[in-house]
């Protein structure tokens, strides 16, 4: 084996021990812990079936050779069950083709910390910088938070599984070279098997009981050289086969003896209560069995889900709304009346603005935004299975642990007494960071006495969906001479999703009292993205926070959807007003940032840039979310009254990535999601409803909508960052700067064109 970098123990990420590795992947990692004088260390809670060995937190390896990589992340169709487990075969040298993937278990070990420092950072875990941002990782772990989202799953988990990968194959190089007796240095491990640099080999399965009893050495090398890697390949992905032949299990398609099926109606969207049914109609469909009631929503049960959703619409359920309904002239005026309101707060500021502003001419828009639904394929589902011993659940979450609390909270029941199973989710883009559906299924299973599954109705998934925020922006920016901004302000009223999720999933609010409860916080959460990626010498962020009585929640981009809209937007107009060609107006801007100019300049090339010259149906955008960069170009035109779009090459930067046909899917679909954004993918609303909810009524784009997609993932030695997301928040600020040319109008708002 060549010799690796060595990183010292005791130094940060640099050092790694097997006892910090058995907890979990090393000290740096925020696996080893500490809370104040209350010291605490975990071990890997896995079961082991016979014939398995548990070499750390994220590794079993059985008899046979198979390697089971242990995966904490949903998996919605991000390809995250390929990346990390692609990431520890690779390190370790094992062959692709015998790695298996098993869900984790809830453990302090998968925490996102990652995730949560994203999500609940304030003011004061700011100020106190490494302390403050050690003050969450210790929160997450002690409360185990595993979460999915935000595009964390590779950049959290990354070191974690090397190190992994590198320790299990230390270990089995050490037993098999006991074997042969020879230093286990001299031992190396590629395509599964063991060698010792000559012509003896052994299987992994020969020596796994040997090798799990074996210790780490004091120092951890990492392989190097190309020969047999695996990280950088395009390696199949590991639920493509079952996903084909159907027998990839989803939360519909659990099935347990003696199990019925149920729907359920939630009332408008507000603070609705259950007033009246219709019971002796219901009676009338074959194969219906009760109404279930709760406070809040009533549930038909039935013995196939259709006679359970057809008794329910006979049942035609009243509920009293307390409060005055949803509409969208409420949260137009919401929006609105928050920017003459107290509770504004300048969040980001650079420079002196004032006397840059005072007695110039500026340039002035205003832009708002609608809000976006997730219309995932698979509507909210769980099974849930309720005993004297006991509640089992299966069902698609991005929050395990926290689902698992709020099942036990509602079954009143101790918390060990919940059993809960992750399934693949068909779909989510956020939706599954809550958990109603599984709440709901284990108490309609404790009133039936036998396991029930519960799906929701697409009217109701969309009806009591948690939308991405609605906003309005209104920008400022004074240009100087030759096109340079010399001064830039961004004033945006948006509600803040994540505060309310938070809210929801974690401290138990009702969705109308999340909402209530981030009305008068500003955040930097509800404009993340709003910090321009250009050199601009003066500038102001302006956060104006709202009530708009719709429940909100996490979505793909979070609030990148809406700030990019807002500044890519805003900054052709300038471009325009400039009499500068847009591509170089950015680029002049820049020069701080090579990466993302490196993006736009391949996203130009590649598209075949035309300047933006009016008729040319081009736009062009660049956006920087963390450590991820890309530029959108598009081609796009107006026909008969219908966006169409022919062309969309976007150029991504998200550092080294493990599997490029992997990030190259998560960027297509981005692409597609953002589309869906700015054509559609958002209701109007009325009287505390939707005013439609089929989905061939929403104007999402079908394949004839798509023409020609090009991807160009930049080569980059940069730690990998996500590419599920900065994709999506590029493509409606591209296709509003495309319509310009063909339109000569400015589109400012979002879906792009009226739906009515």
């Amino acid at each position: 084996m060549g010799r690796a970098p060595l990183r010292q123990k005791g130094k940060g990420r640099q050092g790694i021990d097997r006892r910090a590795l058995l907890v979990g992947g090393g000290a740096g990692a925020g696996l080893l812990l500490a809370w104040a004088v209350w010291p605490r260390s975990y071990k890997p809670n896995l079961n082991a079936a016979p014939g398995e060995f548990v070499f750390n937190a994220f590794l079993k390896i059985d008899r046979a050779g198979q390697v089971i990589v242990i995966v904490p992340q949903l998996e919605m169709g991000q390809g995250i069950t390929t990346l990390l487990p692609q990431i520890l075969a690779d390190e370790l040298g094992a062959d692709w083709r015998t790695i298996a993937v098993q869900s984790a278990p809830e453990s302090p070990l998968y925490a996102n910390t990652l995730l949560a420092r994203e999500w609940l950072a304030s003011d004061w875990t700011r100020v106190g910088g490494e302390a403050g941002d050690w003050a969450l990782d210790q929160y997450a772990t002690r409360k185990a938070l595993m979460l999915t989202g935000g595009g964390t799953s590779v950049p959290m988990f990354h070191d974690a599984y090397r190190d992994a990968g590198a320790a299990a194959r230390i270990l089995l190089c050490k037993a098999a070279a006991k074997r042969w007796n020879v230093p286990w240095e001299s031992c190396d491990i590629q395509e599964g098997l063991i060698s010792d640099g000559g012509q003896r080999t052994l299987r992994f399965g020969d020596v796994v009981e040997e090798a799990a009893a074996f210790d780490l050495p004091e120092i951890l090398p990492l392989r190097q050289g190309m020969e047999g890697r695996l990280a950088g390949q395009d390696l199949p992905r590991l639920d493509t086969p079952s996903k084909l032949d159907g027998s990839h299990n989803f939360a519909a398609d659990i099935r347990l003896p003696d199990m019925v099926f149920a729907s359920i109606r939630q009332g408008p969207i507000g603070d609705a209560r259950l007033e009246s049914v219709n019971e002796g109609a219901a009676r009338s469909v074959t194969g219906f069995l009760k109404l279930v009631r709760s406070e809040r929503w009533v549930a038909a049960v039935g013995t196939n889900w259709w006679a359970a959703n057809k008794a329910l619409d006979l049942a035609d359920p009243v509920f009293m709304l307390d409060g005055p309904p949803v509409s969208d002239e409420r949260i137009d005026a919401a929006l609105e009346d928050a920017f003459s309101g107290s509770h504004g707060r300048r969040l980001y500021t650079q420079g002196d603005l004032l006397p840059v502003f005072e007695g110039a001419t500026i340039l002035a828009s205003e832009y708002r935004v609608d809000a976006g639904l997730h219309l995932a394929l698979e509507p909210m589902c769980a099974t849930a299975r309720v005993t004297d011993a006991g509640a089992e659940v299966w069902t698609a979450t991005q929050a395990p642990g926290l689902a698992r609390t709020a099942i036990a909270d509602a079954l009143g029941i101790d918390r060990a007494s919940v059993t809960l199973y992750p399934v693949h989710a068909g779909g989510s883009f956020g939706r599954k960071m809550d958990f109603e559906a599984a709440v709901q299924a284990a108490l309609i299973a404790r009133d039936m006495g036998r396991p029930v599954q519960l799906l929701w109705s697409r009217l109701e998934d969309v009806i009591h969906d948690r939308p991405s925020p609605p906003a309005h922006a209104r920008m400022a920016a004074k240009l100087g001479r030759s096109g340079v901004i010399e001064g830039w302000l961004a004033k945006v009223a948006a509600p803040c999703a994540m505060s309310q999720t938070w809210a929801r999933i974690a401290n138990g609010a009702l969705p109308h009292e999340a909402a209530a409860q981030s009305a008068d916080k500003a955040t930097r959460l509800a404009i993340a993205g709003m910090e321009i990626p250009y050199a601009v010498s003066n500038w102001a962020i302006d956060h104006y926070p709202s009530d708009v009585y719709l429940p909100l929640g996490f979505v793909r981009g979070n609030a990148h959807l809406h700030s990019t809209f807002f500044t890519e937007s805003f900054m052709d107009e300038l471009a325009h007003l400039a009499q500068m060609e847009a591509m170089s107006f950015r680029i002049q801007m820049l020069g701080g940032n090579p990466r993302l100019a490196h993006c736009l300049s391949t996203a130009a090339a590649m598209g075949g840039w035309q300047g933006g010259i009016a008729g040319s149906g081009q736009g062009i955008a660049a956006h920087q979310a963390g450590n991820a960069f890309g530029a959108v170009l598009v081609e796009a035109a107006i026909t008969g009254g219908k966006l169409t779009v022919s062309r969309m090459v976007a150029a991504i930067d998200c550092g080294d990535q493990i599997n490029p046909d992997i990030a190259r899917q998560q960027v297509e679909s981005g692409l597609i999601y953002g589309l869906a954004y700015a054509m559609g993918a958002s209701v109007p609303y009325d009287k505390g409803m939707p005013r439609r909810a089929i989905l061939g009524r929403m104007n999402l784009p079908r394949l004839d909508d798509i023409g020609e997609v090009t991807v160009e993932l930049i080569r980059s030695t940069a730690q990998p960052a996500s590419a599920t997301e900065i994709a999506a928040s590029l493509v409606a600020p591209a296709i509003a700067n495309a319509l310009f040319t063909v339109t000569g109008q400015r589109f400012r708002s979002l879906p792009l064109l009226s739906q009515d």
